[in-house]
């Protein structure tokens, strides 16, 4: 979504908030003076949510067709480690790229941490075909006892993964909260790496 796109959402959702603020003080000035009770209470924010097309803090899940080995169809037809940057999202403020819909639900993760007072750091996100074969040149290939996956098949290349920065209370953090966002720690050996599993059709 591009940056004049992202502008214009905003401004329609502050036009919409302000509409129903004002909404809502009407509401809550009669409800009040006809029975001396207020308005149902998280209304405006079950509106505000409806709005933004989203729901609560981790969200509601979205559907992907997926192949045998859980990887969205409209990747596949791309190719590992060759996702065009359309299709990629940055993380947060940082040069960090997800698939989009990964990117998104991390974002999400990223914010209600912080909410509740815990700092989650990113260090490695999508990996290019060629990023992948010199992270294998470098760190060695998984099976033979490194940390990278053969080149062509690495979680990194679809845009699915990434490596956090987690001290142990972030860690803990997102270890009980991940699958709510969709990630989940599967590669033994590295407690920084989530791979983010969308829900099949």
């Amino acid at each position: 979504m591009g940056i004049e796109a992202v502008n214009s959402r905003i401004a329609d959702i502050q036009s919409r908030m302000i509409a129903m603020q004002t909404q809502q003080a009407t509401a809550t000035r009669t409800a009040s003076a006809a029975s001396g009770t207020s308005a149902p209470a998280g209304s405006f924010a079950t509106a505000l949510a409806d709005a933004m097309g989203t729901q609560s803090s981790a969200g509601v899940a979205k559907s992907y067709s997926l192949n045998s080995k859980g990887i969205p169809t409209e990747l596949v037809g791309y190719g590992n480690g060759k996702i065009p940057a359309n299709a990629l999202e940055k993380v947060g403020n940082t040069n960090h790229k997800l698939w989009a819909p990964a990117a998104e639900s991390l974002n999400r993760m990223i914010s209600d941490a912080k909410a509740q007072g815990v700092t989650i750091g990113i260090t490695d996100s999508y990996r290019s075909f060629d990023e992948q074969v010199d992270v294998a040149r470098r760190k060695g290939l998984y099976s033979q006892g490194g940390l990278a996956a053969k080149p062509g098949t690495s979680e990194h290349g679809w845009g699915m993964a990434t490596d956090l920065d987690l001290n142990n209370k972030a860690q803990a953090w997102v270890r009980a909260n991940g699958e709510k966002y969709g990630f989940v720690e599967n590669t033994p050996r590295e407690p920084w790496h989530w791979a983010y599993k969308p829900k099949s059709v």
